[in-house]
């Protein structure tokens, strides 16, 4: 089993698809790195040598920000935003929609499950 940046990516698929296991690597991103070490496409994880899987390793720690650093930044960035007190901040603080969604039907996501108001019904 495969252990890269912290994550045991799964040894019976394809290295393009086991890397979008790893936060912060998608299907393009891994499509690079399989190109930047020179594994083929078709290659499975656990066909790859060791030595394939340090130069894996080193690449994505060199130029990727991946795993706890990625959540650790983004969770810096909202707490930036609710701390400034910008609207987008408010949204976040509130547990509401940021990025403009309508609110009065919908957005069950974002607000939980609905709660009963009494007195409602007609």
């Amino acid at each position: 089993m495969a252990r890269i940046a912290g994550v045991n990516i799964p040894t019976d698929k394809r290295v393009e698809i086991s890397l979008t296991y790893i936060h912060g690597i998608g299907r393009g991103f891994a499509k690079k790195i399989c190109e930047q070490v020179n594994i083929p496409r078709e290659r499975r994880v656990n066909e790859l040598a060791d030595s394939e899987v340090i130069q894996i390793r080193e690449l994505i720690d060199r130029d990727y920000m991946v795993e706890g650093d990625l959540r650790r930044d983004t969770a810096m960035n909202i707490k930036r935003l609710m701390d400034l007190g910008c609207y987008r901040g408010l949204r976040h603080r509130r547990g509401l929609p940021v990025r403009g969604q309508r609110t009065h039907t919908n957005a069950r996501t974002r607000k939980g499950p609905a709660k009963a108001i009494a007195g409602k019904k007609k």
